[in-house]
């Protein structure tokens, strides 16, 4: 066995200890017990450029970049870079004997093909890790490295790059609209006995860049999306996985909305109207409705790629449909991730995020 093979199964067990009774729900065990970890508490103030670095103190943590792409001749393609942090003990420790791990996602789907790695390492040794001040996000040769201007923040500009067996990219990202938080400035709860996380994105990025396939290099254009959360038992036990959504309208404005399914009781939703200038309209429980209207089998698994969303106070009503229906992350904990159009009161595009279908 190769040194490289030994250290990726070393760390996927790793975060396979750490999701151990709740692999269904998504990553790193997030209805399990937080016992010893800090857990986030309403009226906190999110602060930056500081809380865009880790939280160590707190169980599980991601940075998540999705993309909407384009090339010349407005072929439609999509993008993902994720670095998620899982701490397997709430005492800290540096080196090898650091308590923080990394997992790494990269995928890049078109019409008839989605392409999919990941990447595991230990913080501490400097494999992986994030930094604030000047920002950094990374995991062996994948960045998310920042390149803001001197007085802007951290996140306003980014490069970001990874690759795969049979994939590639390498693209730069500038906002032109603030950060947004969700929920109660920035506290977002998750289920009806009180389960939260801290939780904010930049919805507003612009980009360019190339992507290269089996085919070869395509420059590309698009719009791009970075969530960032942060918890330590941000699910109920009870509940089973969720369905996210994020979405660019064509009118400037913009959608982030998802439901969270449940063995014994309702859906619990929540979602965040982002008006074109970044004012925010938070929207509680059951107020946006998300309808799977279609499914498509992938792997044994009936996975709905086409959803009919409705939000009546800002009369929404859309029809989101995957660009590639086969858009199944093959990773330890595997989930569906992939670009979406709307159509219908609120044309535009995003992308969709499932996790918890066995």
């Amino acid at each position: 066995m190769s040194a490289r093979v030994g250290t990726h199964s070393y760390f996927a067990g790793l975060f396979i200890l750490i999701a151990t009774g709740a692999l269904a729900q998504g990553f790193a065990g997030l209805g399990t017990d937080s016992e010893g970890f800090a857990v986030p508490e309403r009226g906190r103030v999110l602060t930056f450029p500081d809380d865009h670095g880790p939280h160590p103190d707190y169980r599980i943590e991601w940075w998540y970049l999705t993309a909407n792409l384009q090339d010349a001749k407005g072929t439609p393609y999509g993008l993902q870079w994720t670095l998620f942090r899982a701490a397997t003990k709430p005492e800290p420790a540096e080196g090898w004997s650091a308590s923080q791990t990394y997992m790494g996602h990269a995928g890049l789907t078109t019409a008839d093909r989605h392409y999919a790695t990941e990447r595991f390492a230990r913080g501490g040794i400097g494999q992986a890790g994030v930094t604030a001040r000047p920002f950094a996000a990374w995991i062996d040769d994948w960045q998310m490295t920042g390149k803001a201007a001197p007085g802007e923040d951290e996140l306003s500009a980014l490069q970001v790059t990874a690759r795969g067996i049979d994939f590639s990219y390498d693209i730069e990202l500038t906002a032109s609209g603030p950060l947004v938080l969700h929920g109660e400035r920035g506290y977002s709860v998750k289920s009806g006995s009180g389960q939260a996380s801290y939780y904010y994105s930049q919805p507003f990025y612009s980009l360019t860049g190339t992507i290269t396939l089996p085919s070869g290099p395509v420059d590309v254009s698009g719009q791009a999306w970075l969530d960032r959360e942060w918890s330590s038992q941000p699910l109920d036990a009870d509940q089973t996985g969720w369905d996210w959504l994020s979405i660019h309208f064509d009118d400037g404005a913009k959608l982030m909305g998802f439901r969270l399914r449940s063995r014994s009781s309702a859906f619990f939703s929540s979602a965040t109207w982002i008006a074109p200038d970044g004012q925010t309209t938070a929207y509680g429980d059951g107020t946006l409705m998300m309808i799977p209207e279609e499914t498509h089998r992938v792997l044994e698994r009936d996975i709905p790629v086409k959803w009919r969303l409705r939000l009546a106070e800002r009369d929404l009503d859309i029809t989101v449909t995957a660009l590639n229906p086969d858009s199944w992350m093959k990773t330890l904990v595997p989930y569906w991730e992939g670009p979406v159009r709307a159509e219908g009161s609120h044309p535009g595009s995003g992308y969709l995020e499932m996790t918890g279908y066995e």
